[in-house]
């Protein structure tokens, strides 16, 4: 069901960028790493509070919880505004809900990496994207036990694919979170480049 009176306005725009970033700031990584009595988990690894992080405590459990959380925190309201508003507040609610997760008003503005919150985002624009995405995280995670380049050529990878199987709007969204994907992994590529990145299942630092 989509609001008759909602196109074009910039108020509901607003409202949904404001409801995504919300739903993004949701540390889940930290509270998951309290609730678990692993502590914080921005002490270990990489310092971040998302899922490969909370991977490196050891606790397979509590970093598969993060991962959920950080993937429904941008499905949720992505879902909610493609439903009753229609795609352009969904991509304003994308667009809130990874930024919210990367820069969190709770943690001085300093979070994950969103590539998890990514995903989700693909979930309620357009599933198709998510099978991209899996495909490509997989076999580069496989080849390479680096979740950090995995993550980099998924994400390069789906705003290619929306192009060419016709979702030109979904297309250009993931084209500009891409853009802060790579932004946001600026020490794991340098890293990757200097041979010094942690590989998958490296254990506490």
């Amino acid at each position: 069901m989509v609001l008759e009176d909602a196109s074009l306005n910039f108020g509901w725009a607003i409202v949904c960028l404001a409801g995504g970033y919300a739903s993004g700031s949701i540390p889940f990584g930290l509270v998951l790493g309290y609730v678990f009595g692993l502590g914080d988990i921005r002490k270990i690894g990489s310092g971040n509070i998302g899922a490969t992080n909370a991977l490196r405590t050891g606790n397979k459990a509590m970093a598969a919880l993060t991962l959920l959380g950080d993937i429904l925190k941008g499905t949720v309201p992505v879902f909610v505004a493609l439903y009753y508003l229609g795609p352009f507040y969904a991509a304003a609610a994308g667009v809130g809900a990874f930024l919210g997760h990367v820069f969190p008003v709770w943690l001085g503005f300093k979070g994950g990496k969103g590539v998890a919150t990514y995903l989700g985002i693909l979930l309620g624009i357009a599933p198709l994207g998510v099978v991209v995405f899996a495909i490509a995280w997989l076999s580069v995670a496989y080849l390479t036990r680096f979740s950090s380049l995995a993550a980099l050529v998924a994400t390069l990878l789906v705003p290619i694919a929306y192009f060419f199987l016709g979702y030109p709007a979904a297309a250009l969204l993931t084209a500009v979170l891409t853009v802060l994907v790579y932004i946001r992994h600026h020490a794991n590529i340098r890293r990757l480049m200097a041979g010094t990145e942690p590989k998958i299942g490296a254990g506490k630092a």
